[in-house]
């Protein structure tokens, strides 16, 4: 058995390491610097019932330790990506987690029924924390009862199981994990924190949509926190993302609750950041005398 391998709700993974959706697209332009089916899994690009163009540009800004986006789910729409992404990546040996999103409940339903039949397809994300557009999204995630709801009502025409990425723009994260995990398979978090960016010389908003999503290093104590704090008090696993950048990050998350991470805005830095990490976590198990990846799992807080 692999020290690395892990086993949640559909997913098999040969390592903990994901990259996240939103940051890798499809995975075609990372294949020209190493072999996906190294990774854990991939978790594709939004998937919406209609083809988006997304906001309008400029959309994307520096900030110190960061990156602020307002993309807006841009993307080819379903159909789309089931003719098309979806065969391509049937040549790598890994899970596919595809993200689905939408603008009413119809939507995110018709999405999740379609895309869940796809062979790679062994789970869904379901986006219910875009900041970054007007209806749908965040609308969703920040509301438990509403929450809840979608994911039952997703979770009863999926075909495999579902996680929920949360949005860390709720004034108590706990209160919508409990909510959602009465029917979620797992949790994916933290999605983007709500921020903005002046130009220096005009003094006014950088990005087109005014605000965006803040992600990077600046948000990890945030992330951690959460996990943290959602891990004592679910019973699903958490797949956890904000910031991670280097290998002692994964370490961090998994010690706080998580059983496998998603690599966002540090593939944009680094595109082999994610095969770096796979390569580096065995050397850091034998520095530390550790078995397995996920004996560290939930140290945090146990032995308190």
């Amino acid at each position: 058995m692999s020290r690395l391998n892990i086993n949640i709700p559909g997913l098999s993974l040969k390592n903990p390491i994901i990259p996240a959706s939103g940051c890798f697209a499809f995975g075609q332009e990372y294949s020209q610097y190493y072999n996906l089916s190294k990774l854990g899994a991939i978790m594709i690009k939004a998937a919406t019932d209609q083809s988006r163009f997304g906001n309008p540009t400029p959309r994307v800004a520096e900030t110190p330790s960061g990156m602020l986006n307002a993309i807006g789910l841009q993307n080819p729409g379903v159909d789309h990506i089931l003719e098309h992404e979806l065969p391509w990546l049937e040549q790598y040996d890994v899970p596919i987690i595809a993200n689905v999103a939408g603008t009413m409940v119809e939507d995110y339903v018709e999405v999740a029924q379609k895309i869940s039949k796809a062979p790679n397809v062994h789970a869904l994300e379901l986006n219910i924390s875009c900041p970054n557009v007007k209806e749908g999204g965040i609308q969703f995630g920040t509301d438990p009862t509403v929450a809840s709801e979608l994911t039952k009502a997703v979770k009863a025409v999926s075909s495999v199981p579902v996680y929920v990425k949360l949005s860390p723009n709720v004034t108590d994260i706990v209160e919508m994990a409990t909510a959602i995990a009465d029917h979620a398979d797992g949790l994916t978090m933290i999605n983007t924190l709500v921020g903005m960016e002046l130009d220096r010389k005009t003094g006014k908003p950088i990005i087109a949509n005014i605000t965006g999503g803040l992600s990077g290093p600046a948000i990890k104590p945030v992330a951690l926190r959460m996990v943290y704090q959602v891990a004592q008090a679910v019973n699903i696993p958490i797949i956890a993302m904000g910031g991670i950048h280097r290998t002692q990050d994964v370490i961090d998350f998994i010690s706080a609750g998580a059983s496998a991470v998603a690599i966002g805005t540090a593939n944009f830095q680094n595109p082999m950041i994610c095969s770096d990490i796979i390569d580096e976590l065995p050397n850091y198990l034998d520095e530390h005398g550790i078995d397995h990846i996920l004996d560290i799992k939930g140290r945090a807080f146990k032995n308190r």
